[in-house]
């Protein structure tokens, strides 16, 4: 099959790339569409030392199952998991036997794999091979190309699962990238005073036109009056080694600091401001599929705005050039 591959050699396009062997209670997903993020981009700066099929994010069709339980998965989501069926997926895949896995946490098994970032092949291919267990049915009132942001969006959703947000709550969203917005998005649901500060005015436009406050960083950090301890809620989602330390200015003493940051380098910081006033600091990746499916259903968050460009397998090296710029958004390929 074609792929899209990192190894030593760097990215290449490969055509004759081994399809998927399929496991017991594993599905082979036809992905009509893939989305390029950040973490993408950190893998190919050494992130987790991943090698193989890049990309974590797409919608697909399944084309074939290997179970012997079909029964398991026929009714979730009212909707049956069968060959045919349009769906998205969640990317962590976890053993089913170790501690964490036992009590429900199987983004955080102690034998986890993660598709195209820890151990199994990704997404950039013409298949992708998961657990049955980690798909979902995509809506038919949503496109593959709409669908293909719901593993973002379920990371967007993730923050309102960990953090308690007031309607009165000051909220401050760092970073302009996909993200960034779907974390805006998302807390601006929750009628809380909610900002985005971002570098690019393109970006902060698709945000303001769903009605959300945004700022240049340049103007944040011109105004003193706010740029010292004035928000309730501060998410990290630049990408950079600099936004944690931002971060922490500006989050109030018993405030909240939650980082979507995973960023391929060390930075040194002092943990005495912290302490001192008392500041939570929240680790925050995948999310629940859920509201994000009906997010996008409902149309309550419009993502169309957001994608920057829709590339063909074979154009996949223009299409990460185009992300690495910094001034696009949503970068996808077409499978199909």
């Amino acid at each position: 099959m074609k792929a899209v591959v990192f190894n030593k050699n760097g990215l290449q396009l490969v055509d004759d790339y081994l399809r998927p062997v399929l496991k017991e209670d594993e599905a082979l997903v036809r992905v009509a569409v893939a989305g390029i993020c950040g973490t993408d981009l950190e893998i190919l700066e050494g992130y987790k030392g991943f090698e193989g099929v890049m990309g974590h994010e797409f919608c697909g069709v399944i084309e074939e199952i290997n179970t012997k339980d079909f029964a398991k998965y026929e009714d979730r989501d009212n909707t049956r998991l069968e060959v045919g069926a349009r769906v998205v997926g969640e990317i962590n895949c976890g053993c089913g036997s170790c501690s964490n896995c036992l009590r429900g946490l199987k983004s955080h098994c102690l034998r986890r794999t993660a598709i195209g970032i820890t151990g199994r092949d990704g997404c950039m291919a013409k298949y992708v091979a998961l657990p049955l267990e980690n798909l979902h049915p995509a809506p038919d009132l949503v496109s593959d190309k709409e669908a293909v942001f719901t593993e973002p969006l379920a990371a967007a959703f993730e923050v309102t699962e960990q953090v308690h947000i007031r309607p009165s709550d000051r909220v401050l969203v760092l970073g302009d990238g996909s993200l960034g917005i779907l974390s805006a998005l998302v807390l601006n649901l929750t009628q809380a005073d909610v900002v985005l500060v971002g570098k690019y005015p393109k970006k902060l436009d698709v945000v303001a036109a769903q009605k959300v406050q945004t700022l240049l960083l340049e103007d944040l950090l011109r105004q003193k009056e706010i740029n010292e301890q004035s928000f309730d809620l501060v998410v990290e989602a630049t990408g950079s080694l600099d936004g944690f330390e931002l971060a922490r200015r500006l989050v109030r003493p018993r405030g909240k600091v939650v980082l979507k940051s995973t960023v391929a380098g060390n930075n040194e910081l002092s943990l005495t401001p912290l302490v001192l006033d008392e500041i939570t600091v929240v680790g925050s990746r995948c999310g629940p599929f859920a509201p994000a499916l009906r997010a996008l259903e409902k149309k309550v968050i419009e993502v169309k705005p957001l994608i920057s460009g829709i590339y063909a397998y074979d154009q996949a090296f223009d299409a990460f050039e185009l992300c690495r710029k910094g001034t696009s958004l949503k970068v996808l390929l077409d499978f199909c």
